[in-house]
């Protein structure tokens, strides 16, 4: 990518380079905004492009490995024993999605009851493992704020995937959190929090959008 003419680079120095005319073009609105001071924050596509760069080219598989981790404690497979009404509400959200994987990848999925933790089949943490492994490094640089702020892979494959949408998603793995504040009502830390994490997944959303043209 070029502004003003001349070459933008990494913080590593190597050329910002991307795959797709559009995130390119995103990009370059990312640089043009920046008034006398850079802020990192304000240019969030860039950060994950860098990353995609800088972090993940070098090694791929072991940054993928990371990701692919997450399939060993997703958070749909981890249930409520009570109330009747989140458990309830979990069902709604979560079965589909797991019934989607369970059906995409030829996986089984070992539901607990709980946060003490299980073992899932091997065989279905390596299945879910390897399509994590298929994606290319600007593919995995999106994919991680998703994985990570979600706390579950099968949510983010079911994002790149199409399988469902980026807000139902959100409002699937922050379901716990938004039922603890439906009890005990709203903390503006807490709220903060999370208007940064969602920030954090918008950008990741459009940046995987941006990759797929």
């Amino acid at each position: 990518m070029r502004l003003d003419g001349r070459p933008v680079r990494t913080p590593g120095r190597a050329p910002l380079a991307v795959p797709q005319p559009a995130l390119a073009a995103a990009l370059a609105d990312e640089w043009q905004a920046v008034g006398e001071m850079v802020d990192p924050r304000a240019m969030p596509l860039t950060g994950l492009a860098n990353a995609a760069i800088d972090i993940v080219t070098p090694d791929p598989a072991r940054f993928a490995a990371g990701l692919a981790r997450y399939a060993e404690t997703d958070l749909l497979a981890y249930r409520a024993g009570h109330p009747e009404p989140l458990v309830a509400r979990q069902q709604a959200a979560w079965d589909p999605l797991i019934g989607w994987a369970e059906r995409r990848y030829d996986v089984t999925v070992t539901l607990v009851e709980g946060v003490m933790h299980r073992p899932q089949p091997e065989a279905s943490v390596t299945r879910l493992g390897a399509a994590v492994a298929a994606l290319d490094p600007f593919m995995l640089a999106g994919l991680s704020p998703v994985v990570t702020i979600g706390g579950s892979l099968i949510a983010a494959l079911a994002l790149i995937e199409g399988a469902a949408g980026a807000d139902a998603l959100w409002d699937a793995v922050m379901l716990d959190e938004l039922w603890q504040e439906e009890q005990w009502g709203a903390d503006d830390l807490a709220l903060a929090a999370r208007a940064a994490r969602r920030a954090d997944w918008d950008a990741a959303v459009r940046f995987l959008t941006l990759l797929r043209g």
